[in-house]
């Protein structure tokens, strides 16, 4: 089981309260963490990744473990505790502005 937590407005969007548990097929990496986010909650589609590309969108942040996954693409392994379920894989909203 992959422990997924979502910002506010994707949870209100997939109609869940706090965290996510998925089963992931295959290695875990964040690509099928979304595939499986995705299936289960098809609200979901096109608000994480880009429809045509299928890559983040620039305003979300993947962590791990408290390290930030988000630029070292969507088939890096996540981490053993994040496999294990010892350990949530984070999807942030990020914060821009001045």
């Amino acid at each position: 089981m992959i422990r997924v937590e979502l910002p506010g407005n994707l949870r209100t969007l997939a109609g869940v309260k706090g965290e996510v548990c998925l089963d992931v097929v295959g290695p875990a990496t964040p690509r099928s963490v979304l595939d499986a986010l995705e299936a289960w909650y098809p609200t979901l589609l096109g608000t994480i990744r880009e429809h045509g590309t299928g890559e983040r969108r620039a305003f979300l942040r993947f962590f791990a473990c408290e390290e930030d996954l988000s630029h070292l693409g969507m088939d890096v392994l996540l981490p053993d505790a994040v496999m294990q379920g010892k350990e949530p894989f984070l999807i942030i909203g990020a914060v821009a502005g001045g």
